[in-house]
C-alpha cells in the first residue's frame, strides 16, 4: 500500500481525540473449539506485538482500551500491554464480542474527555462496520473500500475528531489510515 506511517501520525495529531479501531489478532481456526475460546496463534501475537510498537512509533499509546473478552481478543491485548506497559487503563467488555455496532458506539459515550487516544479492539465483521458508520462523509473513498471489504486480522482503522468520544455520532470521525502489521 505504501502508507506513510510519518504523514499519518503527523494529522492524527492536528486532531484533539483518535480513536483506534482493532481486530484482534490471527487466531486458530473457525470451529476447532468453542468461538469465544479460540486463542491466538504464533503469528497473531507477532502481529500484536508488532501493531504496539507501529502505534507508539507514532506517538499514539491508547488512554484507555475496550478490549472483547473472547479469549483471542484478550491475548492480542496481553501481548500489545507488553509493549505500551501499564499506562493505559483497560476495559474488558463482553460487549464488543456479542454486541455488534452498538458496544463500540458505547465504549465511545462512556469515555472520559481527559482520554485523548482510545482503542477499542473487537471482531469482524462488527470492526469494520463499526468503522464505515464512524468515518465522515469526507474521509478517503479508497480506505472506505478497504473497509467494505472487512479488516483482517491485526489491522487497525485509526479516526479523529476535535470533538470529545462522547459526542460522536454515526459520521462523527475522519477516517485517517487502514494500516496492518505489514505497513509497520
Amino acid at each position: 500500500m505504501g502508507v506513510k506511517i510519518s504523514k499519518v501520525a503527523k494529522r492524527a495529531h492536528s486532531y484533539e481525540y483518535v480513536l483506534v479501531v482493532m481486530r484482534h489478532g490471527k487466531a486458530d481456526a473457525f470451529g476447532s473449539v468453542d468461538d469465544r475460546a479460540r486463542q491466538l496463534t504464533e503469528k497473531g501475537a507477532k502481529q500484536a506485538k508488532t501493531v504496539a510498537k507501529g502505534l507508539m512509533s507514532m506517538d499514539l499509546m491508547p488512554d484507555r482500551i475496550a478490549c472483547s473478552g473472547a479469549d483471542r481478543a484478550r491475548q492480542t491485548l496481553e501481548r500489545m500491554l507488553k509493549v505500551f506497559g501499564d499506562k493505559p487503563k483497560v476495559d474488558m467488555r463482553q460487549s464488543l464480542y456479542e454486541g455488534g455496532v452498538q458496544s463500540v458506539l458505547d465504549e465511545l459515550q462512556a469515555t472520559k474527555t481527559k482520554r485523548k487516544v482510545l482503542m477499542v479492539l473487537g471482531h469482524e465483521p462488527t470492526v469494520s462496520i463499526s468503522c464505515q458508520w464512524l468515518a465522515t462523509s469526507d474521509s478517503d473513498p479508497a480506505l472506505l473500500d478497504l473497509l467494505n471489504l472487512g479488516m483482517s486480522p491485526a489491522n487497525i482503522a485509526i479516526f479523529a475528531s476535535d470533538q470529545p468520544f462522547k459526542e460522536w455520532q454515526v459520521h462523527s470521525g475522519t477516517l485517517l489510515a487502514v494500516l496492518g502489521p505489514h505497513d509497520f
